[in-house]
């Protein structure tokens, strides 16, 4: 085999289009996630991310242009964890196992689904948790409670929306370094993000888009002062410490400054 071979696409987007009664989301999109890829999606409000994400999973219809899906292509979705009732009255267990449809989620669980949800909890450190309320979890616990359940079923390509939106710094440390060792052990991932130094700069691949893609690449080649200008639609300084990108709003120069000291010290 050509280890120079380009890696299987799972999803390809096809001058993709998609509208709200007459209101374009996501304008002209091509683009590809292929096999062993770890995406970032950035962009300001109302930029299409969100869309950009339903249309992969199917759940938009393109207005023009289309989606091409592997076929038989298992991926599992994780939403913005503001959008979760967090009283509804299951355990972290029942949580998991919900997305089942033999007879039901809430009919008995078969010996092999709770052995299955128990493998999954323990990789995510939750297995002590299982019983418990998921109001009762912290953040961290939440979050990591919906990646469990979209890890229920073997996903081949898992998709995130916002996954560090309203946490603490903590949490957005151990989200990413779940998803790394998720995507070390073989998992595609594509994700959404608002959160451009703490997220996207540590993701491999990142795709600004603003309705449009501006561009796709490395955060080393994406996040640079044009890219963000044309993302954003505002002037933001970039520097690089620690082999990094780091994003700061035009304005703080003297944040800029004292960066600027400790990657030259």
């Amino acid at each position: 085999m050509n280890s120079l071979a380009i890696p299987q696409a799972l999803i390809e987007c096809h001058e993709l289009t998609c509208a709200y009664d007459g209101a374009v989301a996501v304008d002209d999109v091509s683009m590809a996630v292929r096999r062993g890829d770890f995406v970032g999606v950035v962009g300001p409000s109302g930029s299409g991310k969100t869309t950009l994400l339903k249309a992969i999973l199917g759940s938009v219809q393109p207005a023009s242009g289309h989606v091409h899906r592997l076929q038989n292509l298992k991926m599992a979705y994780v939403p913005q964890v503001e959008s979760v009732d967090w009283n509804f009255p299951v355990t972290v267990l029942e949580t998991v196992v919900m997305t089942r449809t033999r007879n039901g989620w809430w009919s008995r669980m078969a010996k092999e689904e709770r052995d299955q949800a128990e493998r999954v909890l323990h990789r995510l450190g939750l297995v002590d948790v299982s019983a418990r309320h998921i109001r009762e979890l912290s953040g961290g616990q939440q979050q990591r409670v919906f990646i469990a359940r979209a890890l229920f079923h073997r996903p081949e390509l898992l998709v995130l929306d916002e996954p560090t939106s309203g946490v603490d710094v903590r949490t957005r440390h151990e989200v990413l370094h779940l998803l790394a060792d998720l995507h070390d052990e073989g998992l595609s991932i594509v994700l959404t993000t608002h959160d451009l130094n703490g997220l996207a700069a540590h993701l491999p691949r990142v795709v600004c888009i603003n309705r449009r893609i501006v561009a796709d690449g490395s955060p080393r080649d994406v996040l640079t002062p044009v890219v963000l200008e044309q993302t954003y639609g505002a002037a933001m300084e970039v520097l690089i410490h620690g082999g990094m990108p780091v994003v700061l709003e035009s304005g703080a120069d003297h944040v800029a400054r004292r960066l600027s000291k400790l990657t030259t010290s």
